[in-house]
């Protein structure tokens, strides 16, 4: 049995947040022949859940990593794996440094999407993220658990992102992981989470080898999943640094089946 961790966003999916008729015929070759196919992104779980289904596979996905891998999610027992989150007093300082720097922020519950006011950011957040979204002075007091993660997102300037990263790392970075996910989104979450959790944890329970493991990520925060795997695969899409991490680049990109292609001739071939 192989385990294929894959992110979706500029992996899994093209670029309308869909798979081909081929991807999923491939999908389901991979699965029948008895491997596992695990997304593991950024998401919020419900988030995934809803693609997943959406895209027509959802019998063929058990478990599912989210929050950057803060959540490792058994879809058969509706229940945790494992999952780590991040402390009030850390989500209360990223929040306010956010504020005073003048920098969308928002968390999340299961089901809802936090934040402070309805700007250009959660409007591009929400064409691809469809969880309703509660407006609040204080996102995290409203908040009745820790969250799996926050989110930062400035859509005209990555620079000032790289300034909260410095300005929070002397304040939280031993207990906090801060990563883009792309040019606009920094993610916050625990420093014991990851993307590389979800292989850890999985390959324990399933007392798979991690080197059976594959993982494919095009961007900064599939990196410690895609060095975790037994065989890291970045796309052809991926930034350079995910490229340099990887020990294969797909023939072809996200919008050309990538992935799935990859799956037929080295996976499914041996």
């Amino acid at each position: 049995m192989h385990l294929l961790f894959t992110d979706l966003d500029g992996t899994l999916l093209n670029s309308e947040s869909l798979i081909s008729d081929m991807t999923r015929d491939i999908l389901k070759d991979y699965t029948d022949a008895g491997h596992l196919l695990i997304p593991n992104s950024g998401r919020p779980l419900l988030s995934i859940q809803k693609l997943v289904d959406s895209v027509g596979i959802t019998d063929m996905v058990r478990y599912i990593v989210a929050y950057n891998g803060a959540l490792v999610w058994d879809c058969v027992k509706s229940a945790p794996v494992w999952s780590a989150c991040v402390p009030f007093d850390c989500a209360r300082i990223i929040q306010d440094k956010c504020f005073e720097l003048g920098i969308h922020v928002q968390t999340y519950n299961h089901e809802t999407i936090y934040t402070r006011r309805d700007e250009l950011e959660i409007t591009y957040y929400k064409k691809r993220i469809f969880l309703p979204v509660h407006f609040t002075d204080d996102p995290i007091g409203d908040c009745d658990e820790e969250p799996y993660k926050m989110l930062a997102i400035n859509l005209k300037d990555h620079d000032i992102l790289c300034k909260l990263i410095e300005e929070l790392t002397p304040l939280i970075g031993d207990r906090i992981k801060m990563v883009f996910s792309n040019d606009w989104y920094l993610e916050f979450f625990n420093k014991d989470a990851g993307k590389d959790r979800g292989i850890v944890e999985l390959c324990k329970l399933l007392n798979i080898p991690v080197s059976d493991s594959y993982s494919a990520g095009d961007e900064q925060n599939d990196i410690s999943m895609i060095r975790a795997a037994g065989h890291g695969i970045a796309m052809l899409n991926a930034t350079p640094p995910v490229k340099e991490a990887a020990g294969v680049i797909t023939e072809y990109d996200n919008a050309h089946d990538g992935l799935a292609l990859y799956i037929r001739d080295h996976i499914l071939s041996m």
